[in-house]
């Protein structure tokens, strides 16, 4: 048998080597963490002390536009400034043909290298400082506008729509959101089925290409020659009566007495969308002209409905043609809407001397008989009057028989031979289906005509336009 103190030395043992296994493995764990806390610390203060020493936006610009004597009215290099510019379309809103002009909504960028921006030895906390439109006032501008607009201002909702951002390297780069009204060369002559061109001149006012050269954003262009990388949409331009159907971007040098300017050309062309006119012009005229050819199965003697048909139709067609001139500026050339509608009264217009024809034949055929009754009354008064009244004599009488009065008849105008003749039955029958056939002549040329007008002077405006170059 085992003593019982031995067994109790035993148990104090193992308590003691337990307790220290435990107070060992609690000081590495303790070790462990403070470790982690200390490698946490060390990271924690190297992410903080850098951003405790860079400098700030406004540390940046205080120290580069405050007490560096920086001149905002000097010209960055003496060797001059290359600016590049790139226009984002947000909308197309309106085009004038009274006004001639065009409305829309631009983003302008501009990019130009400043060295007196510098700032990536001042360690900033971000690799680009975005600015507002006052800091824009400090700086130097290429002064760039667009010399041809009619208005051309930013928008100011609910503050000046201008972003500025500074590059670490000195590079600037300015976008501006305006509004622009610029002209266009309005040529109606094909109208309703026309194709119009608006352009814009951009360039800077107060340098000339020795000290500021602009160029457009990226010298890429299409298969057909034309620069199109500088222009982009950002929504698709949806104008209730025209189609954008190209836009282009070129540079010209144009000479000045100060010297040569660089110019940027930015053009756009525009196609009519004419089925409106269709639905409000063209296919009332034809409504208009069809119910004047109905007079002609009316017959002959409804002359006062015939009438009627034909006078209605004539100032429906003068209404219509006025309400379309009315908002059309006054050109001093033919459109070829005026040929239509000209060409159309033209036709009313012979319906009704169609019918004033008719009704003189019909009018001619019936006062014979009423002249033939009332001359054999008067011979027959005349022979049975009582003796012994005064009898006028037989020279103030007129000749009664029928041949002598037929003399006195009114001449008619000369008639074709054999035209004399026909009954107004026949004249009626032979406009019936004169006036279709001469109508549908007319609308083969027509259509032919302006159509294959609208297509050169489409393929003129789209044709290929070296980029650069000089102005004529």
């Amino acid at each position: 048998m085992i003593p019982r103190g031995f067994f109790l030395l035993f148990l104090l043992l193992i308590s003691v080597s337990t307790s220290s296994a435990l107070r060992i493995d609690e000081d590495y764990s303790l070790k462990d963490s403070e470790d982690e806390a200390e490698t946490t610390r060390t990271t924690r203060t190297e992410q903080v002390t850098p951003r405790r020493n860079c400098s700030r936006d406004i540390q940046i610009i205080d120290k580069l536009l405050n007490g560096t004597g920086y001149n905002k009215f000097r010209i960055p290099t003496d060797e001059g400034v290359t600016v590049t510019v790139e226009f984002w379309i947000q909308a197309i809103t309106t085009i004038d043909e009274i006004t001639n002009d065009f409305e829309m909504d631009i983003y302008i960028n501009e990019m130009w290298l400043d060295p007196a921006l510098y700032f990536d030895h001042l360690n900033p906390c971000k690799q680009n400082l975005s600015l507002n439109h006052q800091v824009l006032e400090r700086l130097w501008t290429p002064n760039s506008c667009f010399i041809n607009s009619k208005i051309a201002q930013i928008h100011d909702s609910p503050f000046k729509n201008i972003f500025l951002m500074l590059y670490p390297n000195g590079t600037v780069w300015v976008n501006y959101r305006t509004r622009v009204k610029g002209p266009c060369q309005m040529d109606l002559s094909n109208f309703p089925m026309d194709v119009q061109k608006c352009n814009l001149i951009y360039e800077s006012f107060n340098y000339n290409n020795q000290e500021v050269q602009m160029n457009w954003a990226a010298d890429t262009f299409d298969d057909k020659g034309n620069m199109v990388a500088p222009i982009q949409l950002l929504s698709q331009i949806v104008l209730p009566d025209y189609d954008l159907i190209q836009y282009t971007a070129r540079k010209l040098q144009e000479p000045y007495p100060a010297g040569m300017w660089d110019e940027l050309h930015f053009e756009l062309v525009f196609e009519r969308r004419y089925i409106w006119y269709f639905m409000q012009a063209y296919l009332p005229t034809y409504l208009t002209i069809f119910i004047s050819w109905v007079s002609f199965s009316l017959g002959p003697r409804a002359i006062p409905a015939r009438t009627m048909l034909g006078v209605n139709a004539l100032l429906a067609m003068i209404f219509q043609f006025g309400n379309i001139m009315r908002n059309l500026p006054r050109v001093s050339y033919i459109k070829a809407i005026d040929v239509w509608m000209l060409v159309s009264m033209t036709f009313i217009f012979c319906s009704l001397l169609e019918l004033a024809i008719v009704g003189f034949k019909v009018k001619d055929e019936q006062p014979g008989k009423k002249k033939h009754t009332i001359c054999k009354k008067v011979e027959t008064a005349f022979e049975s009057s009582p003796p012994g009244l005064c009898r006028y004599d037989e020279r103030y009488m007129l000749p009664l028989d029928r041949k002598s009065i037929g003399s006195y008849r009114i001449p008619l105008p000369k008639w074709p031979p054999g035209c004399a003749s026909w009954p107004p039955e026949k004249i009626d029958k032979i406009a019936s289906m004169l006036f279709p056939t001469l109508f549908a002549l007319f609308n083969i040329i027509y259509w032919s005509y302006y159509t294959q007008r609208k297509m050169e002077q489409r393929m003129n405006l789209t044709a290929p336009i070296p980029p650069t170059g000089s102005a004529v």
